[in-house]
């Protein structure tokens, strides 16, 4: 096979694991990484070298789940904890998905407003209707296909690291040998990456788009090798999509750290502020690129996020739950109403005096306190034959999944703890 046929059929494999770190990297994930970057400058990049195998290795757990059951991570609970876990879990999913969609379509609205100005309000009313409409009458593999296109305007932050002056050896000096200070401002900032970073709607998300490509394909899978040949691509799918994700992370942090922090601007108030990231590579047009950057991946979050709390209520509830369901055809009501009342609910929050970028940042530290349970849940089920019959994860997993979710809870601790007065 020629080399291009074979680099083709490579990035045809990528599906969900592409998508999902992609949408990791949403308007809230901007302005978390900007504000890491600009206030404790090189301090918090072993953060992202530190996340890679650890968010690679729950992204892997959530989609082996889906694949293997053939059904998302809240029907998985359901069938094996009591309803309070369940209704702990959905509800917490649901709080989370709904402040931090309206995060993400108050940031992209004031983005553009910055460009074009005009009324935030107005444009923020917008993207909630367009991110509904694409979700309820696009078809599913149009919809995954242009998902896939909107991952490419995260390029814009990898170009901006090659138009500075970067001193590399430094760089990989504070990633790889970190100097913490344990202060309540750096516990707080480093829950808010961990926590835009192991996000709990991505693994909602990775599974049922796993149970989605299972149901849609040519027929389901009976032998252990025919399993076994999907895993490896879902292994192989996941590891690219979080690596693109952390990698594009590594490049916003890194970029605020070289400008803002350099320039001793070190605390983001403003969506403005966190344009000067871009401005070294295309000066007064920085605004229109930190613009396509912000509505770039927020077309790509606000659907995953919408969609992800209806897969959870639909599968709590019982009811049908599928991006492949046609409304127009009477299917999915309960489904696609999820959707419409958690964007619909996101908009009517960015009627609200926060500024988008703090109401990002708070999103993000909310993330990291609820993925606690959440991965605690999803641990039991990864390791138990009841859900996952003969594939079950392998210790290595096991391991890291464990490992994960024993730091984010630390980390949590030692941030409330802190807060507290302690």
């Amino acid at each position: 096979m020629r080399p291009l046929a074979r680099l083709r059929q490579a990035l045809h494999r990528l599906g969900p694991g592409l998508i999902t770190g992609a949408a990791d990297d949403d308007p809230s994930g901007i302005a978390t990484y900007s504000q890491a970057g600009a206030q404790f400058g090189y301090g918090l990049l072993w953060t992202l070298v530190l996340t890679w195998p650890l968010m690679t290795a729950i992204q892997m757990i959530s989609a082996r789940i889906g694949h293997v059951s053939g059904h998302g991570l809240a029907a998985n609970i359901k069938k094996n904890f009591p309803r309070p876990v369940l209704l702990a879990v959905v509800g917490m999913l649901l709080a989370a998905n709904t402040l931090n969609i309206a995060a993400d379509i108050a940031a992209m609205a004031e983005a553009l407003r910055l460009v074009v100005g005009g009324s935030a309000h107005v444009y923020a009313v917008t993207f909630g209707l367009l991110c509904l409409v694409m979700q309820v009458f696009l078809p599913y593999g149009h919809y995954v296909r242009w998902l896939k296109w909107l991952t490419l305007g995260l390029l814009a932050y990898v170009a901006v690291i090659f138009s500075l002056h970067v001193d590399w050896a430094r760089v990989a000096y504070e990633a790889l040998l970190p100097r913490l200070s344990w202060n309540r401002e750096m516990l707080l900032t480093i829950v808010a990456v961990l926590g835009t970073t192991i996000s709990p709607y991505l693994f909602f998300w990775q599974a049922a788009q796993e149970m989605e490509d299972r149901q849609a394909g040519p027929g389901q899978p009976h032998t252990p090798q025919e399993v076994k040949m999907h895993l490896r691509r879902i292994r192989w799918d996941t590891l690219v999509g979080m690596g693109f994700s952390n990698g594009i992370a590594l490049c916003i942090m890194l970029a605020t750290a070289v400008t803002l922090h350099q320039a001793g601007v070190t605390d983001i108030q403003t969506s403005a502020q966190a344009a000067e990231a871009l401005r070294p590579l295309a000066g007064e047009l920085a605004f229109a690129l930190f613009a396509l950057g912000i509505i770039g991946t927020g077309l790509l979050a606000v659907p995953v996020l919408a969609g992800s709390a209806a897969y959870a209520v639909a599968e709590a509830a019982g009811w049908e739950g599928s991006l492949s369901l046609r409304l127009d055809k009477g299917e999915g009501q309960g489904f696609y109403g999820v959707v419409a009342a958690a964007t619909l609910g996101g908009v009517l929050l960015c009627f609200t005096p926060v500024d988008p970028v703090r109401e990002l940042f708070w999103s993000a530290v909310l993330n990291g306190v609820i993925s606690v349970p959440i991965m605690a849940v999803m641990m039991h089920l990864a390791t138990r034959r009841e859900a996952m019959g003969h594939h079950v994860i392998g210790r290595r997993l096991s391991v890291l999944g464990w490992l994960t979710t024993v730091l984010m809870a630390l980390t949590v601790g030692a941030m409330l703890w802190s807060l507290l007065g302690g």
